[in-house]
């Protein structure tokens, strides 16, 4: 067992942070010991920039998208091409297609991919309610910009399955994507390349 060598507080926020994607403990720790060094510039802003999100973030109804509004901001922009709707496993991958200004559209949140393994199906996902906004005719183009994994290629198969039958055309990204990577972590050019050429399915 490791020695304590903090109070209680300090290292309950050790212990928070490093739960963090990308902060593991020593992460944490350094993290942490760089807030309180500068506790007046940092930790008091961070600490009402929390409960502010705390109190005002939400879920897109529409999109699954997170922001401070509902519908959320991409959904209520009347410029956006409601013709066209990016399909994406997560709120990170939307916010990297919006950071590479890609293209001018709609998105719809999954919320993960199809994992049997973790047992993770369709009732886990945000299929059902993308299959009804497709349904209302609106949709002329879904483009599927999961990440090229394995999990990531059954849910594209899955998609196309569920969307038969329907007059829309299915696109997915093009092979500017490399296998076994994941959206949030490409350049904007890569990203914008793939959305350009991407083909029918």
């Amino acid at each position: 067992m490791s020695k304590s060598v903090a109070g209680p507080e300090i290292e309950r926020l050790v212990q928070l942070l490093a739960k963090v994607p990308g902060l593991g403990p020593r992460s944490a720790r350094r993290a942490v010991l760089h807030l309180i060094k500068k506790k007046e510039q940092l930790m008091g802003p961070l600490a009402a920039a929390l409960t502010d999100a705390v109190e005002n973030v939400k879920v897109c109804s529409e999109c699954g998208n997170v922001d401070t509004m509902d519908p959320c901001t991409i959904c209520a922009d009347q410029r956006r091409d409601p013709a066209t709707l990016i399909v994406v496993e997560d709120v990170s991958d939307l916010w990297a297609l919006e950071r590479a200004s890609a293209m001018n559209a709609r998105y719809h949140v999954l919320g993960g991919t199809l994992s049997p393994l973790d047992g993770i199906g369709p009732d886990e996902l945000n299929i059902v309610s993308l299959v009804n906004r497709v349904s209302q005719g609106t949709v002329r183009e879904l483009i599927i910009a999961v990440n090229a994994t394995v999990d990531g290629q059954t849910t594209a198969h899955y998609l196309i399955d569920q969307l038969q039958g329907l007059d829309v055309q299915v696109t997915r990204l093009a092979h500017g994507v490399p296998v076994g990577g994941e959206l949030d972590y490409l350049d904007e050019g890569t990203l914008t390349a793939a959305m350009r050429s991407r083909t029918s399915i």
